[in-house]
Formats: C-alpha cells, sequence, structure tokens
C-alpha cells in the first residue's frame, strides 16, 4: 500500500480522479457501477453476438422489474454502451446489443467481480465483528 503524506487541505478532486473533469468522472462510475447496469452488461456477454431480447435479459436477472430493466437499457443506450434495435414483427421484437464501448467495459468488470469473490467472506468476516461491536443487528 503507498504510504500518504501528511496533507493540511483535502485534495482536490481533479488529482484525485486524475482528471479534469470529476464530477463526469462520478456520475459515469455511478451510471455503470450500479448493481443493474452491472448485471445487464455481465448478461448481454453471455448471449452470442453479446446480443439478446428484452425477455431473455430479464429471464437472466433475478429480481429486477420490468420497468427497472426498461430504465437501465434506456440509460446504458443513452451513454453508448447498449443498442437497441426493433425489428417491424407482429408483435415487435427488441434487442439489446453490447456496443464496442460496452464491451470495452467488460474487462475492468471482471477485475471487480474478481475482487469481490476473493474478499467477500472476508468482508463478511469484518461486517460480524463490527456488528457485534457496536450492537447492530443485520
Amino acid at each position: 500500500m503507498k504510504k500518504r503524506e501528511n496533507r493540511t487541505a483535502p485534495p482536490d478532486p481533479a488529482t484525485l480522479c486524475k482528471s479534469k473533469d470529476p464530477a463526469a468522472v462520478r456520475e459515469l462510475l455511478t451510471k455503470v457501477g450500479d448493481k443493474w447496469s452491472i448485471f445487464i452488461l455481465l448478461t448481454l456477454e453471455m448471449f452470442p453476438d453479446c446480443r439478446a431480447r428484452f425477455s431473455a435479459v430479464e429471464k437472466c436477472i433475478p429480481g429486477i422489474s420490468q420497468k427497472m430493466l426498461t430504465v437501465t437499457l434506456r440509460n446504458l443506450e443513452r451513454d453508448g454502451l447498449v443498442l437497441r434495435e426493433i425489428f417491424p414483427e407482429i408483435p415487435p421484437r427488441v434487442e439489446y446489443q453490447l456496443t464496442q464501448l460496452g464491451e470495452s467495459l467488460l474487462e475492468p468488470l471482471q477485475s471487480v467481480l474478481d475482487w469481490v469473490n476473493r474478499h467477500s467472506e472476508q468482508v463478511r468476516k469484518s461486517q460480524t465483528r463490527f456488528d457485534e461491536k457496536s450492537g447492530r443487528k443485520r
């Protein structure tokens, strides 16, 4: 772990994010870091050509409502991570596919998931110790 310097003033957010626009970094991290976005991106990766119908995505993500799936897919589409294609059939068929930008996010997401898998038990034990010490009930 890197040793921290003693500072008298708080760090500049731009330095913290290594960006000239820390607000944009925070906004995008909030969007792609929420649980539904992560599950949707990883779910689409499982399908051939990273492409699937709405109902297929919905079946793969336990606990997500149709509304939340719709809202999250629209946000991912707006951000350029997912492409939505409507087929003029009866009934209409809608498919979603990862864009190149969306696919480029899969490797960093997998790194975070690998970290979670390696450390989840350690985090749970810490939570239990904290809860017992503070009298907090789970």
